[in-house]
């Protein structure tokens, strides 16, 4: 992600610019993506997109899910069920 697509977002956040904007969800982590933002390119916003290799992607994605997964067991006795409730879970079929 360039530094200057990774600005942008955080500025529309803080400046409420992307409050207005069209989200999908991640399907591996769950969080709400835009799928547009003035300035910044489309394909961009969709990471699986800037990877030649689709299923090395996947691969790479799951696997960062795992990451987070089994460091955050550490952190579960710690905080609410809300919380506990968002953590990332892949949302995708295997395929």
């Amino acid at each position: 992600m360039p530094i200057k697509v990774t600005r942008a977002l955080v500025t529309g956040a803080l400046d409420g610019s992307l409050r207005n904007a069209s989200f999908r969800t991640d399907p591996y982590f769950g969080f709400a993506v835009p799928t547009s933002v003035p300035g910044i390119e489309p394909h961009l916003l969709y990471p699986v997109k800037t990877w030649a290799d689709k299923a090395t992607f996947d691969a790479t994605a799951r696997k960062l899910v795992r990451m987070f997964q089994q460091n955050f067991v550490k952190y579960e006795k710690q905080v609410d069920r809300e919380v506990l409730a968002a953590a990332p879970e892949v949302r995708i079929a295997a395929e």
